[in-house]
């Protein structure tokens, strides 16, 4: 019952972090104009995400744009791109492959073995998916941290993190946390040592067999 326990914990966090990246890949907020000096004031707010650029007007009023062309995109947005992506797909694969394998599930219930692998092999590819994650949001902060403290960046164009980024940190830590349980929930295999063999009795002597 406790490796049930864990093993559904795990999926619960796993499936929690593969909606994360979902919503992290979806949002414009991946960057957000940061303007650092004292005598600016702007009637607006710049976001930068991983498809479209938005700008909210003072009065609330958002105006979004979609990236035109992909060729226009730099090599390292397209990069982060194709991360997320992945990590969206192996997710929605590392459920499908969890879901068999959890003991609350009626699939494969006469071979036992088969599936905990199936659960095991599931938190793995959640941990894949949770890394590369990680790995595209990392870059992508990387980059704008680099920027902002550029002095040759002019200081109406510097950005800071955006709460998508802390959205894809916290989703990517989930996925791996909850591969990871996935992965321990399997029970540790009893040493089963084969039944001694009994030999028989040699049957009293009557005393009648000799003469």
């Amino acid at each position: 019952m406790a490796s049930g326990g864990l093993q559904l914990l795990g999926f619960v966090l796993a499936f929690l972090g593969w909606i994360g990246i979902i919503i992290s890949t979806a949002m414009p907020q991946w960057k957000m104009a940061s303007y650092a000096g004292d005598n600016i004031v702007t009637a607006q707010a710049l976001y930068e995400g991983l498809w479209m650029s938005c700008a909210m007007q003072s009065t609330g009023q958002i105006q979004c744009k979609v990236y035109d062309s992909l060729l226009k995109l730099e090599s390292s947005l397209q990069a982060t791109r194709a991360l997320m992506v992945a990590a969206i797909l192996l997710g929605l694969v590392a459920v499908f492959v969890a879901v068999t394998g959890m003991k609350c599930m009626k699939c494969m219930e006469d071979d036992q073995v088969k599936k905990m692998r199936m659960a095991v092999f599931g938190g793995v590819i959640f941990i894949i998916a949770g890394l590369a994650a990680l790995v595209a949001t990392s870059w992508y902060g990387n980059r704008v941290a680099r920027a902002f403290y550029d002095p040759f960046t002019p200081v109406n164009t510097r950005f800071e993190f955006g709460s998508a980024l802390f959205i894809g940190w916290a989703a990517a830590s989930l996925a791996m946390l909850g591969g990871s349980f996935l992965c321990c929930s399997c029970p540790r295999r009893e040493t089963s040592y084969p039944p001694t063999r009994g030999y028989p009795k040699n049957a009293p002597s009557t005393g009648k067999d000799y003469v």
